[in-house]
C-alpha cells in the first residue's frame, strides 16, 4: 500500500470511531430520542425532587410514556412543579401517583406513574398535588434515620 491509500483508512477509520463516540454520548444524554408525537402537557407538585433534570423519561410499567420537560419552583407554595408532556396515545385516570424513582442504586432518575382505578382520566394541563405525588427518597436522610435510630437503640453506658 502506498502512503495516499493508507492515510485515507486511517482518516475513515478515524471518521467511525468519531461518530461512534457522538451515538454513545447522544445515547447516555438522551438526546437522540425522537420527539413521542402528538403529547399533551401535565404537571406535578413535589417537596423533593432529588437529582431530577428535564428530559427525563416518564415512565408507566417500565414503558416510557413521557419525557419531563420543565422544573420549577413554586414560592407560594414551595414546592418543586415538575411539567412533563405525556404522549397522547395514552391516557391515566385522576387517581394516578406520580413518583420520583431511581434506575438502579445510583443511576438516572425519572418520573413514575402508578395507574388507579378512577374512571375519569387526566385531562392536558391537569396539575397533580402533593397528595398525589411522592418525592424523591434522599439516601443521605436514608442513612442519618438509620444511624439516628441505632444510636437511640443502643444500651446505655452503666453508671459508676
Amino acid at each position: 500500500m502506498n502512503r495516499t491509500v493508507l492515510d485515507l483508512w486511517v482518516g475513515v477509520f478515524v471518521a467511525i470511531g468519531v461518530a461512534a463516540v457522538l451515538f454513545l454520548a447522544l445515547k447516555v444524554g438522551n438526546l437522540s430520542s425522537a420527539n413521542i408525537g402528538e403529547t399533551y402537557r401535565l404537571q406535578a407538585n413535589f417537596d423533593n425532587i432529588g437529582g431530577l433534570k428535564p428530559r427525563a423519561p416518564v415512565k408507566s410499567s417500565g414503558v416510557v410514556v413521557g419525557r419531563v420537560t420543565e422544573i420549577t419552583f413554586d414560592p407560594k407554595l414551595y414546592v418543586a412543579v415538575v411539567r412533563m408532556d405525556v404522549d397522547k396515545r395514552y391516557s391515566f385516570p385522576r387517581d394516578t401517583i406520580f413518583t420520583i424513582l431511581t434506575s438502579g442504586l445510583l443511576g438516572e432518575q425519572y418520573v413514575g406513574l402508578e395507574v388507579g382505578g378512577d374512571e375519569e382520566v387526566l385531562k392536558p394541563g391537569d396539575t397533580v398535588n402533593r397528595n398525589k405525588t411522592q418525592g424523591a427518597v434522599v439516601l443521605e436522610k436514608l442513612i442519618s434515620q438509620f444511624m439516628f435510630n441505632k444510636a437511640a437503640e443502643s444500651p446505655k453506658a452503666p453508671e459508676q
